[in-house]
């Protein structure tokens, strides 16, 4: 915002910001700036601290831990056994993987950035896993937990227990909200994907005051190069990459061992003729005739890409497709771990998000976003006209009923 720009030019107004203290005078002090302006900044002082905060100590703690994470992860897709797979109350696949994962995540977080204060809004809990038919998966995560640990090298030996383990995965029941910094964390974003071998991500956002500050994605199975020119017989493709964000510093990718960052933006492609959208890989997940309606209407040529998981912000964020839609089934509620990390990611790289009105994602009410029909995605220049394709169809839907 232009006040941010402003401000940032005079070293009193950002210290004051970051304290939170008021820019106005007190008895023994004069205003520093016009009271007009003062009372203007007084009123946007979150907006402001957010804008003009440094995130970069979160964001190589997240960055590490979602590095890590994805490390379990992989370790465990390639031995993937039977026995490595529940069933939650709602029937959806579990994993050891997703509860090491947000364990890792957890731990790490906590050993970086200190125990005081830690949010963390996340998918799992040890409810099952406190079972007795949980006792050998249990067992398993905290042999993969502390084997992960481990292998970085940057934590100490002593290794955690069965308490320790169940005490991180349920550090992620927090309920988020409006005030305050909050981790959102998807431990394994894209679990069908993750059985079948296909994508998957390991998503971790901050929120501050109820905004995305910074976002990593975590996605081992995406190529580094874009999907367009992807060959999936090639076995010297490389994969694994790492999308990060903080809020005013732009978008970045690197490989997931550590090569050097390139910053990514989305597609300036403004036909909509020529573009390429992506959607969920299950139909369980997302309306594919809506979307193919969408399509319709801009003139879209090319068939829907369907991947796992918030992967599609990334590839998106690098210019892979130029539109994402998403319109849950009816009675779905969208969580806020299913795309704080990925929103960050792509409007950090220039891209816009939105709910199927234009209206901006709201993560500030808790775990669920409360959204008008579904979430789209895409550059600047196509906005206009994607919105208009989804309000017709959607007309057009709602009048065939």
């Amino acid at each position: 915002m232009e006040i941010a720009t402003f401000s940032v030019s005079s070293a009193t107004i950002i210290k004051d910001s970051l304290s939170r203290t008021s820019l106005l005078s007190t008895k023994n002090r004069k205003p520093l700036l016009p009271l007009s302006l003062c009372l203007t900044l007084k009123a946007s002082k979150s907006t402001l601290t957010v804008a003009s905060m440094s995130y970069d100590k979160q964001l190589a703690a997240a960055k590490n831990a979602a590095s890590l994470a994805a490390r379990l992860c992989q370790k465990v897709q390639k031995v993937l056994l039977q026995a490595d797979v529940q069933s939650k109350s709602d029937k959806s696949p579990v994993t050891v993987a997703d509860y090491g994962s947000q364990a890792v995540v957890s731990v790490v977080l906590q050993k970086e950035l200190g125990f005081a204060s830690f949010s963390l809004v996340a998918e799992e809990d040890s409810g099952d896993l406190r079972k007795k038919e949980g006792k050998e998966t249990l067992r398993r995560i905290i042999e993969l937990v502390n084997e992960t640990l481990a292998s970085d090298g940057t934590y100490d030996n002593a290794p955690l227990f069965e308490e320790d383990v169940l005490a991180a995965i349920d550090s992620g029941r927090s309920e988020g909200g409006p005030s305050g910094q909050h981790w959102v964390l998807d431990p394994i974003d894209g679990t069908k994907g993750f059985l079948r071998g296909d994508q998957y991500a390991i998503a971790l956002g901050l929120l501050d005051e109820g905004k995305v500050v910074l976002g990593v994605l975590a996605c081992p199975n995406l190529p580094l190069a874009s999907l367009a020119s992807h060959n999936p017989q090639d076995d010297q493709e490389k994969v694994g990459c790492l999308f990060y964000a903080q809020v005013g510093s732009g978008t970045y990718m690197q490989s997931l061992d550590g090569s050097t960052p390139i910053k990514v933006h989305v597609t300036d492609l403004d036909n909509p003729e020529e573009a390429s959208f992506f959607e969920s890989f299950e139909a369980a997940h997302s309306l594919h005739d809506l979307s193919s309606l969408i399509a319709k209407k801009l003139g879209v040529r090319a068939p829907p890409v369907r991947i796992d998981s918030q992967a599609k912000y990334g590839a998106l964020s690098r210019g892979d497709g130029a539109i994402y839609l998403r319109f849950p089934h009816k009675g779905y509620r969208e969580k806020i771990w299913d795309h704080a990390a990925g929103y960050l990611v792509v409007a950090e790289a220039g891209g816009v998000v939105s709910d199927a009105a234009g209206n901006p994602l709201d993560f500030s009410k808790g775990r669920y976003l409360d959204l008008h029909e579904g979430i789209i995605v895409t550059n600047q220049k196509l906005m206009p006209a994607l919105l208009k394709a989804v309000k017709d169809s959607l007309n057009e839907k709602a009048s065939s009923l």
